[in-house]
């Protein structure tokens, strides 16, 4: 909404009401914060956003110091925050310039510090043009630079850093979501902090520095979402293909060549990259729905053009072309109906039952092996394989509440036959990272 020049001197005068107030029932030192916003838009979505990250700020600096009074308002003429706090001014004076200076949106930060006699303590130096970097206020007097080049860069500023923040965001979330995959203990045939499953070539510290050395994979793959949001689906892919070639590079030196991520690499990879996509400038989160239609809207093409020359030496290539089984290659297709259908189903229900997320994450584990048709358990045991892990698992299954130690016997079992449901463990880890997403509340 447009504001107009009275709405604007009547919404400064309100502040200086409520500073004279607020010095006269604290006799205290006050911290006005406002968001220095070009032309007549002065609120929005991600300007609130904005206000919110200063905010954020300026409570950890004043965290040693007594706040007597916090305001905030917000209006169409801006938010704003005001807090009454018990320390010298000048002290706190440099710790706001501080925040102006170094923080990457700081020059949109206006943060003034009125000392007990009302006077507002001046910076040493003035701050420089937004557009050109010149000192002083210049610029601003003469109007030199037009409102909509100001709006521009500080609509460029906002968004570059927040895109920025949440791919962080999402690839330390995914990071999390690997590391809480490996922790989730007992699970059958698999690696745990009981057990190495069927695997003696790995433990959790190998997966604790692969999923370490993934981190900026997950970051780059979110990002390049966000930079062809705008181009054709399949541009997307073939630009996460290049990073995933790159990342099981990073897998296997940071395990001395074991494989302890593939799968994840790929599936994950392409929700990082769905994800990024999908991202808004405020911060929203696009719903579970979104992000996996997107996901298959990115790969389906692709996934079903390597189908028809698929790798025979691989175990999905193997699966693929003995009995015509997808694996995670149909998952994505698909738009991962275990995890939509049956994982996270499960697992939210076996949170609200009051499981631990430990134990809702075995439940669900138990139910992907007794659905899916886990190219991992057929590579090492065949159909046979197959049939006794989901077997094993719909016999636990067959009571409400499975106990662990018979979850530990069906790991022993499975780690005598040398079969291991890698392939469930990666929907489990999805599960991890879609409802971690949804916690949060839609937005970062």
């Amino acid at each position: 909404m447009n504001i107009t020049l009275d709405e604007i001197l009547a919404a400064r005068e309100e502040r200086v009401r409520t500073q004279k107030k607020m010095l006269m029932e604290h006799h205290s030192p006050l911290i006005c914060f406002t968001m220095n916003i070009a032309g007549p838009v002065k609120t929005s979505p991600i300007i609130e956003r904005a206000f919110t990250e200063g905010m954020r700020f300026i409570n950890s600096a004043i965290e040693p110091y007594e706040v007597t009074e916090r305001r905030e308002e917000h209006t169409n003429c801006g938010p704003v925050a005001f807090y009454s706090l018990c320390a010298e001014a000048n002290t706190i004076k440099a710790l706001m310039i501080e925040i102006e200076q170094t923080h990457p949106i700081g020059r949109l930060f206006d943060i003034d510090v009125i000392d007990v006699d009302g006077k507002k303590i001046d910076r040493p130096t003035e701050r420089c043009c937004i557009v050109c970097g010149a000192p002083g206020r210049a610029c601003a007097a003469g109007r030199l630079h037009p409102v909509s080049e100001l709006t521009a860069l500080t609509n460029s500023l906002l968004s570059d850093y927040f895109a920025d923040l949440d791919a962080k965001h999402i690839a330390r979330i995914i990071k999390e979501s690997l590391l809480r995959e490996v922790y989730t203990a007992p699970k059958p045939g698999l690696v745990d902090p009981i057990s190495r499953g069927s695997h003696t070539d790995m433990d959790v510290s190998d997966f604790e520095g692969s999923a370490e050395a993934l981190e900026p994979y997950f970051l780059s793959c979110v990002k390049t979402g966000a930079d062809l949001k705008n181009e054709p689906r399949e541009n997307t892919f073939l630009a996460l293909r290049k990073l995933g070639i790159e990342a099981e590079k990073a897998m296997y030196t940071a395990t001395c060549g074991v494989n302890t991520h593939k799968g994840a690499i790929f599936s994950l990879g392409i929700l990082a990259g769905a994800v990024g996509r999908l991202m808004k400038p405020d911060g929203h989160i696009p719903d579970t729905e979104n992000i996996l239609a997107e996901a298959t809207g990115i790969s389906y093409n692709a996934i079903k053009h390597d189908l028809e020359s698929i790798d025979p030496s691989t175990a999905g290539g193997r699966a693929y072309l003995e009995c015509g089984m997808r694996g995670i290659r149909g998952e994505v297709m698909d738009g991962f109906p275990s995890v939509k259908e049956i994982a996270i189903p499960v697992y939210r229900s076996a949170l609200a039952k009051g499981k631990n997320k430990n134990d809702a994450g075995v439940l669900t584990l138990l139910h992907l092996i007794a659905n899916v048709y886990d190219t991992n358990l057929y590579n090492r045991g065949g159909e046979d394989g197959i049939s006794y892990a989901r077997e094993r698992a719909r016999k636990l299954l067959s009571s409400d509440d499975p106990a662990m130690d018979m979850v530990q016997k069906m790991d022993a079992e499975l780690t005598e036959r040398n079969l291991s449901p890698g392939g469930c463990a990666d929907l489990l880890a999805i599960t991890y990272f879609l409802t971690e997403l949804e916690d949060k509340k839609h937005t970062f």
